[in-house]
């Protein structure tokens, strides 16, 4: 494709225009919902001549779908998919209206900008091109916009692949975010640098938890040695002290040698300096070192002069490829035996092939928009909507294309103050889509 003018005007504006969607999700039920967004993604397909399912897992809850068959039908189709709810945004916090869409130094602001309205604006601009020209892609492509990822997908990826396995049948991959973003390293014996861009391969699983301690009420001027709440500091106190051993599982393995080939430094010369190489990716990768438990809720107590009965924490853990059991029995070791260990919720952990024709077909799509770049595998410390698709067979890859300047901190941006994405970055992911749809 020699003009991609059209193309990438596109992407910019549905970005924008879904930045200024407001779908806040507060995890409660309460909220603006993703109806509006969805509403606005079926008039986008129906403009071009596209009839999309939109389908309600609860009032306002709503995903959007629509199939494009392949000209080889016998093949596994592909499944691109993103989210159209964000996390919330206080005002107060930020420099520039969160869900204005503002433009400034060469970005675009606003909650979701990243994460990850600007990728769902590439798929949607790219799926308009496919029926305006009326192209037929190698294989099915089914385009999924789905509710609900910022709360573990339970109203959308979750409840579809339960409800509505149907509309996925057929399909044996899948791309999504978070990967496809470029990193600038340095090359070995010289003054020169070269991008890579880290193809997410795998994924940390997670597992939300809350500790219950139970112990003897009472008035608050009385001794009190079964006390609930220090039972449950106790606990917090033994569980944010355990130090979690370091493992490369095999996805970091390779991306730390595909960027000790590139550079020439190991991470046994000075793990911290390495790394500090992968500058925007650096917290994502530093993440997937170790199973992590972080405390993000508490709640004890009803009245100044009452010790309650009973107290509870929410944590936040997340386990390596094959670490599920591990941590939830070193969480309930060290929760000790006045505290309950309940499950709230639970995403496995991925570990998709890191050899595989589709992986060809991105490097060869991001090669012929930034020559000479490398795609390198990696393994990203959240959970992604892949988790809910790997239970129908299909191998997920966070495939996000996006070019960024040198220091930018891009994983800082991700339910971050200020999120931003560069405009120009948004332009070379569509071009970037726009090819590996027309070669997956």
């Amino acid at each position: 494709m020699s003009d991609w003018t059209d193309l990438e005007a596109d992407a910019l504006r549905i970005t924008g225009d879904l930045i200024r969607i407001d779908t806040s999700n507060y995890g409660d039920g309460s909220g603006p919902t993703e109806r509006p967004a969805a509403e606005y993604v079926v008039e986008e397909l129906h403009a071009v001549g596209l009839a999309a399912t939109l389908i309600e897992s609860a009032p306002g809850r709503a995903s959007v779908v629509v199939r494009i068959p392949g000209r080889d039908r016998t093949r596994g189709g592909l499944v691109v998919h993103g989210h159209l709810d964000v996390v919330p945004a206080n005002p107060t916090d930020w420099s520039v209206d969160p869900f204005g869409a503002v433009e400034r130094d060469g970005m675009i602001w606003g909650r979701g900008a990243v994460d990850m309205k600007s990728m769902d604006a590439m798929m949607l601009a790219n799926l308009r091109r496919l029926a305006r020209q009326s192209l037929v892609p190698p294989r099915d492509l089914v385009f999924a916009f789905f509710a609900d990822e910022e709360q573990g997908g339970v109203l959308g990826a979750d409840w579809l692949v339960n409800h509505h396995p149907e509309v996925f049948a057929g399909c044996t991959e899948a791309i999504s975010e978070v990967g496809g973003y470029s990193i600038t390293l340095p090359v070995a014996g010289s003054d020169q640098t070269r991008r890579a861009y880290l193809l997410q391969t795998a994924e940390k699983g997670l597992m939300w938890v809350h500790l219950r301690a139970t112990g003897r009420a009472g008035h608050g001027s009385l001794p009190n040695d079964s006390n609930a709440i220090v039972r449950l500091a106790e606990a917090i106190t033994r569980i944010s002290a355990h130090h979690w051993p370091v493992e490369y599982v095999a996805s970091v393995q390779e991306l730390f040698d595909g960027v000790t080939e590139i550079t020439g430094i190991t991470p046994a010369d000075d793990l911290e300096r390495f790394l500090d190489l992968l500058g925007g990716a650096r917290g994502f990768v530093a993440a997937t070192l170790r199973d992590s438990a972080n405390f993000t809720r508490l709640d004890a107590g009803y009245k100044n002069n009452v010790i309650p009965g009973e107290a509870t924490a929410h944590l936040d853990c997340r386990f390596l490829p094959g670490h599920q059991d591990l941590l939830l029995a070193t969480i309930r070791e060290l929760a000790g035996e006045h505290v309950e260990v309940v499950i709230d919720h639970v995403g496995t952990s991925l570990d998709a092939p890191r050899h595989a024709g589709l992986i060809d077909k991105m490097q060869a799509a991001i090669e012929a928009e930034d020559p000479g770049s490398a795609l390198l595998p990696y393994c990203l410390s959240a959970g992604t909507d892949n988790k809910w698709l790997d239970r129908l067979g299909i191998a997920g890859y966070g495939f996000a294309p996006l070019r960024l300047p040198p220091d930018l901190d891009f994983s800082a941006l991700f339910h971050g103050v200020d999120e931003r994405v560069p405009i120009d970055a948004v332009r070379f992911g569509t071009r970037v889509l726009c090819r590996l749809l027309e070669d997956c």
